[in-house]
């Protein structure tokens, strides 16, 4: 079975000329192995999810469910992926809950009856389906986050990119979203810098730091040293 992910000397530089943002990335994730990706702002994480989406040009290779990242695969490659942005205005398109949620299973030709049916158990898994009929417009920030995972998860891909999705929850919203997240079959790269939902969440976790790995490892105590040695650093530097 090929890899969830895999990517191979992954480089990128906003505008030719500029310094890269992400130097020499490689990672390989298997098909239901769930990751984090931790790093301060900054660091990359944000940048390394667009560029797997087929969002910020690269170089260096990208290959998602055996599927290389080219300009005439993007869609194939986008398919297989479910992606939230850390902003859910960023991908909420839609004047009503139902529709924004069924798009990706009407795009991918799915009966209307049966892409519903996906949808409303998506939002009951989520504790939002009482606002299926509602305009995300209308939702608390939280809310919207929800719906816009519910977009991500509604197709079931087989890779999950996730960008800070506690970012606009309560205590009780991140833990109820760990639980969804921790069932979730498909191969999963979330990048967070709330380590306490990456260990609920994960059992692999990577550090990125001015754009390159600097720790892989499934003990989540070496992370925990790396932001307690930045703490320290940011603390003595001002």
């Amino acid at each position: 079975m090929s890899a969830a992910l895999a990517i191979h000397d992954l480089r990128v530089a906003y505008r030719a000329g500029d310094p890269e943002v992400l130097r020499g990335i490689s990672l390989t994730l298997e098909p239901g192995e769930h990751c984090a990706l931790l790093g301060l702002n900054g660091s990359g994480k944000t940048t390394l999810l667009r560029a797997v989406a087929g969002l910020q040009p690269f170089s260096g290779t990208v290959t998602v469910c055996g599927i290389a990242l080219r300009r005439e695969t993007v869609r194939d490659v986008r398919d297989r992926i479910g992606f939230l942005f850390s902003t859910p205005d960023d991908q909420l398109l839609f004047p009503q809950v139902l529709a924004d949620v069924s798009f990706a299973l009407e795009r991918a030709g799915r009966p209307q009856a049966e892409a519903r049916e996906a949808v409303l158990q998506t939002l009951e898994a989520l504790g939002i389906a009482a606002y299926a009929e509602r305009a995300p417009h209308t939702l608390s920030q939280g809310q919207r986050q929800r719906v816009a995972l519910a977009g991500a998860l509604v197709a079931q891909p087989p890779l999950l990119l996730l960008d800070e999705p506690t970012a606009s929850l309560d205590p009780v919203g991140r833990d109820e979203l760990a639980q969804v997240l921790t069932r979730q079959p498909a191969a999963l790269l979330l990048a967070t810098h709330d380590l306490a939902f990456a260990r609920q969440v994960a059992r692999r976790f990577i550090m990125l730091e001015d754009g390159t790995i600097t720790a892989d490892t499934d003990d989540p105590a070496h992370i925990e040293a790396a932001f307690a040695k930045h703490r320290l650093f940011l603390t003595q530097s001002h």
